[in-house]
């Protein structure tokens, strides 16, 4: 008699030339991810040849009842690690049934910064820094920390190893093995500083691919949390008081950049984003004035500053690239709730498109 896992991994290939694909899109509150499956006649490698699908908008904050359509445009495609196979995941993009993007469609804008031929010509790089916060799921409490109490104090827990120091570490680490089946540029993971709060990071990848590919992550992080019977919380302060918040720091260079003399084009970069500064935070997350508070490696979200190496600074510059002449900068404001598609197209529109 079969049992359910082997139900569950069943492989389609022995049997039928079919595969299913996962349609994910972003719903109504801009971070809850949906999906549903389909079934396709064959492997599909392909956004272009997916047929476009729908769901109900008024089910997910999008739509009113009287005319809920919502139409999904397939744009990237991942191998999918849980059913594995040919199996795929469908990154897509919300549209009315007049071809439309809807409000909460944010893919659409950036993808038009980033065709813009000022934008392509400069192939601009980007490197994610997700970080999010582990909780137990009956009490919405971080993973490890005694229950209704605290843990000892921050210090240990930065790249932390042993059971008094790193909590679901099992969980953060099939994470990283799916996201590199999955064929996500994920670069990287390690612990945080408050304990139960772990970060990855995707990149270099270039333009509107940044976005697709921190969603895609975001995903199957919460896919796996679901089967380890544990909360993802990616909220940027998710316990008051003397404890780090949760941020998305991104990194960023372009063509220009990366050349000799690079350093001065860095330079007018980040005075373009200063001289922006207040339209870049009203954009890079909710609740971020809880955690941009001046302390806990952060600069006050009312100022902005730049600094060499510096982790309070608004903008950080690393030292190599200070002593090369050329590399990227680090924008340390955006929230762990960003969203990829605004905060990586807001940059490159202001570096690269906006005159003062």
């Amino acid at each position: 008699m079969a049992h359910l896992s082997d139900l569950v991994n069943l492989n389609l290939s022995d049997s039928s030339e079919k595969i299913i694909a996962e349609y994910i899109w972003i719903g109504g509150s801009g971070m809850d991810v949906r999906s549903k499956a389909r079934t396709l006649s064959g492997p599909v490698d392909d956004p272009s040849k997916l047929p476009k699908w729908n769901y109900d908008g008024s089910s997910t904050g999008q739509a009113p009842g009287e005319d809920s359509e919502v139409i999904l445009y397939p744009q990237a495609i991942f191998k999918d690690p849980f059913r594995r196979g040919n199996n795929i995941l469908v990154i897509c993009d919300c549209y009315t049934p007049a071809g439309e993007p809807i409000p909460t469609n944010k893919r659409h804008n950036a993808a038009k910064i980033f065709s813009n031929p000022d934008v392509v010509v400069e192939e601009p790089w980007y490197g994610l820094e997700q970080e999010y916060t582990l909780l137990q799921k009956e009490i919405n409490w971080p993973l490890g920390w005694p229950i209704g109490g605290f843990p000892g104090p921050q210090g240990p827990y930065y790249c932390g190893i042993g059971s008094g120091k790193a909590f679901g570490r099992d969980i953060v680490d099939a994470h990283y093995k799916a996201c590199i089946y999955a064929g996500i540029n994920i670069s990287g993971i390690n612990g945080e500083v408050m304990p139960g709060q772990w970060e990855f990071q995707v990149g270099p990848s270039v333009g509107i691919a940044a976005g697709d590919e921190l969603w895609a992550a975001r995903y199957i992080l919460e896919r796996i949390t679901e089967i380890a019977g544990v909360v993802v919380s990616f909220d940027p302060k998710p316990i008051p008081g003397d404890w780090n918040g949760a941020g998305a720091h991104t990194n960023y260079s372009t063509k220009s950049m990366r050349k000799e003399g690079g350093y001065e084009v860095i330079k007018k970069a980040i005075e373009k984003l200063g001289l922006r500064h207040k339209e870049h935070i009203a954009a890079y997350g909710e609740g971020n004035e809880r955690r941009l508070t001046g302390r806990h490696e952060t600069a006050d979200i009312n100022t902005f500053k730049w600094g060499v190496a510096n982790r309070g600074a608004s903008i950080r510059v690393g030292r190599d690239t200070e002593k090369e002449g050329k590399g990227y900068f680090e924008d340390r404001r955006p929230a762990s709730n960003m969203d990829p598609y605004i905060v990586t197209s807001m940059i490159a529109e202001t570096t690269l498109l906006w005159n003062p």
